[in-house]
């Protein structure tokens, strides 16, 4: 076999390794090897502690790779100056369902009022997925990190938390889009929340390709998967020759555009 026909191999080359938590092996050209895990942000307990095989991979790595190091407790939005009432910026059909949604997570409104659309989303996924049970110390990514510092395993981020934050205050209209994609599959998404928290307690997903629930709008999806798998494509090929647990969100990890596909697909 020659050369360029052992690189192809070895670039295509998906393990066949089964893991009881959603994840998979992938080997790139100059001896890249990445294990990568699908994360959930926020957990439930029972997914503490982690996997002593999961550790171990930690263990024998030369880095933990994450979207952002969320290890540390500063606070994850910046001072953005008010916004109109929300009220002022909804349809009369949204605005009732923020507000029965608020009065039934126990959200003053007073939190949210003035706050950008996108910040709004957030606080009422993120206080959803409370409600299902999740915190985010349990959260696969934040266990991960506290891992990897106990074993003075080094962590690389893939874009860090400001990146982030970029991204969603770029978002057209205040990041309305975002809002009203939750509000619109609230439900929705609450199945997938519970659907992602079986991967991990009961059995991770077979295949790349499989069908998800759809939460977000074409175009808000190019924006917060696509694009951003296309930038750790880059990111990932261009990593020293090592061993690595890369951790991202387990979405990532499936569907149109994945990660897995993409470093697959590199044009050898």
């Amino acid at each position: 076999m020659g050369l360029l026909s052992r690189i192809s191999v070895l670039f295509s080359n998906l393990s066949n390794t089964r893991y009881p938590w959603p994840a998979l092996d992938i080997v790139l050209p100059g001896q890249r090897h990445l294990h990568l895990v699908g994360s959930i942000h926020m957990g439930t307990c029972d997914m503490s502690p982690l996997s002593d095989k999961l550790l171990n991979k930690l263990r024998d790595a030369d880095a933990l790779i994450v979207e952002a190091d969320i290890s540390e407790n500063s606070s994850p939005f910046p001072d953005i100056a008010d916004e109109l009432p929300l009220e002022q910026r909804l349809s009369a059909e949204n605005w009732a369902q923020v507000v029965s949604l608020t009065q039934e997570m126990g959200i003053p409104m007073s939190q949210i009022d003035n706050q950008p659309a996108w910040q709004i989303a957030l606080v009422l996924q993120a206080h959803q997925a409370q409600r299902l049970g999740l915190r985010a110390n349990y959260g696969i990514d934040f266990q991960l990190l506290e891992a990897a510092k106990t074993m003075a395993v080094p962590v690389i981020e893939l874009e860090g938390a400001q990146h982030q934050i970029d991204i969603l205050t770029r978002l057209p209209d205040g990041g309305m889009p975002l809002l009203t994609d939750t509000l619109t599959h609230w439900h929705t998404n609450a199945r997938l929340l519970q659907m992602m928290i079986s991967w991990w307690l009961e059995a991770p997903p077979q295949g790349g390709n499989m069908q998800l629930p759809n939460t977000f709008g074409d175009e808000l999806y190019d924006v917060l998967m696509g694009q951003r798998n296309l930038a750790w494509q880059h990111f990932l090929q261009q990593l020293p020759a090592g061993r690595y647990v890369v951790a991202v969100g387990a979405l990532h990890l499936y569907g149109k555009g994945n990660l897995p596909e993409l470093l697959k697909n590199i044009p050898k």
